[in-house]
């Protein structure tokens, strides 16, 4: 079943005007109007105050929550509350729930609760088994509809569908893209710290639909999501000889695209999902190197004795960060995508790791050593406005969010004396440094790879 969404030109109150827009999706259908909001998160440094929003369970044919509509309900709930910058209003204070997105609701029975949104819907098994969804996010400081939509969808389609759900309404709210309706690769870790067992795994960005895609048979690092295509690419240690693979998450085929001795960090896409860049050990010496994927010609892009590893591209494929030791210790570097204009970003105290340029292109995340702490931090792509965002033992391997406002990474804890410890798991937070959150894993888990928006 094919999924599309739209919003086309229309006027739900005259003095509002609607984008268009369309996109085709896979697994079910769904239809979105939007009008502009009258209200507006506005992100900044330090936000602790998160917007109260009802999310009523969605009704059945008779009016009545259905299973269908509560898990609908708990879904786009659980998804805005992980943000932190929503606060969903327990349903049990709710004074007198609504039966259908048809009718418009009494405001006087959601004001005195501090909503300040309102998502009302319906979800109602057809005779062919799949779901109707309607549903309508309501200002009730205004009382106007912000957004309705209609669907179909799969009843194994559900969650998804309730991601993209959620997503229409941290947009209207932020003025951000979502990012709820993404995946998660990493690697998942089990077994004792002398046998170590490391596999691919992926799971939606909330930790349901867990699946490994790798046997652990071959020790496997670092996977990459391309920005445009569902598939990654990773590094996988086959005879202690670090291979670069490429696998289509869909069908699970893997294309190995060669052997590259002295490789520590697979390579990450380019923003089109053509080329690929990665740094490369040869003849004692490591630079960064292009690759086109269409043609596998490799292109040198550095060339100095020191050694310069972990590249990443601009959104607009224009620049590459890296880092380098040419200037006695791990700094971060910014050059043109031929290699030219070499330029010193980091400053600091302490040394600077594995970069990733943010999808906004407005800031530059990485990984910082400042007297045995590891730090996540981001700075502006000049070196100015550095921020630290989260510390720990061990902390790695910062990834982003498809609209640029939320970080994931991994922590290790200390190992103890008894030879326990050791523990790695998952973690996100907002730019601003608020709303850590660890996500649960089946095993331990590094090296998370955020997807792009599923289509």
């Amino acid at each position: 079943m094919m999924l599309s969404i739209s919003r086309p030109l229309a006027v739900r109150n005259p003095s509002y005007a609607v984008a268009v827009l369309a996109t085709i999706l896979a697994a079910m259908m769904l239809v979105v109007q939007s009008a502009s909001a009258q209200l507006r998160i506005e992100i900044t440094e330090g936000m602790v105050a998160p917007t109260p929003i009802a999310i009523a369970d969605f009704t059945g044919a008779d009016g009545r929550p259905s299973d269908a509509g509560r898990e609908i309900a708990s879904i786009i709930s659980n998804d805005l509350l992980s943000s932190g910058l929503f606060e969903p209003i327990d349903s049990a204070a709710f004074i007198a729930p609504p039966s259908s997105p048809a009718i418009k609701p009494n405001f006087a029975n959601w004001t005195p609760l501090g909503a300040k949104g309102l998502l009302v819907g319906s979800a109602i098994l057809d005779d062919d088994g799949n779901l109707r969804v309607e549903f309508v996010l309501w200002d009730v400081v205004t009382g106007r509809d912000l957004s309705s939509g209609t669907g179909t969808a799969d009843p194994n389609s559900l969650r998804q569908l309730s991601h993209k759900i959620a997503d229409l309404v941290y947009e209207e709210f932020t003025g951000d893209s979502g990012y709820f309706d993404t995946q998660i690769v990493y690697v998942a870790e089990s077994g004792s710290q002398a046998r170590r067992v490391k596999r691919l795994a992926i799971m939606d960005q909330d930790g349901h639909n867990h699946k490994y895609l790798t046997s652990g048979l071959d020790l496997v690092l670092t996977p990459r999501f391309s920005p445009t295509t569902q598939e990654i690419a990773y590094l996988n240690y086959f005879n202690e000889e670090p291979n670069v693979y490429i696998q289509d998450i869909r069908s699970g085929r893997s294309e190995r695209l060669g052997s590259f001795p002295g490789m520590t960090f697979a390579p990450r896409f380019g923003p089109q999902g053509d080329k690929l860049i990665m740094s490369w050990a040869q003849d004692g010496l490591t630079d960064i190197y292009e690759m086109d994927l269409r043609t596998q010609d490799i292109r040198q892009l550095t060339k100095s004795s020191s050694i310069d590893t972990a590249p990443s591209y601009s959104p607009d494929g224009r620049r590459v960060v890296f880092e380098s030791d040419r200037a006695g210790r791990q700094q971060l570097y910014v050059m043109d995508s031929d290699g030219s204009g070499v330029q010193r970003i980091s400053y600091g105290e302490g040394r600077y790791a594995t970069p990733v340029w943010s999808p906004r292109g407005d800031i530059i995340a990485f990984t910082k050593m400042l007297r045995g702490t590891f730090y996540i931090g981001v700075m502006n792509v000049d070196g100015t406005g550095e921020r630290l965002l989260a510390d720990g033992f061990l902390v790695e391997g910062p990834t982003w969010a498809p609209n640029g406002r939320v970080l994931m990474y991994y922590k290790q804890q200390r190992f103890e004396a008894d030879g326990g410890g050791g523990e790695t798991a998952l973690y996100r937070v907002d730019i601003t440094g608020f709303n850590e959150r660890r996500i649960i894993t089946p095993s331990d888990a590094s090296d998370p790879a955020w997807s792009p928006l599923r289509r």
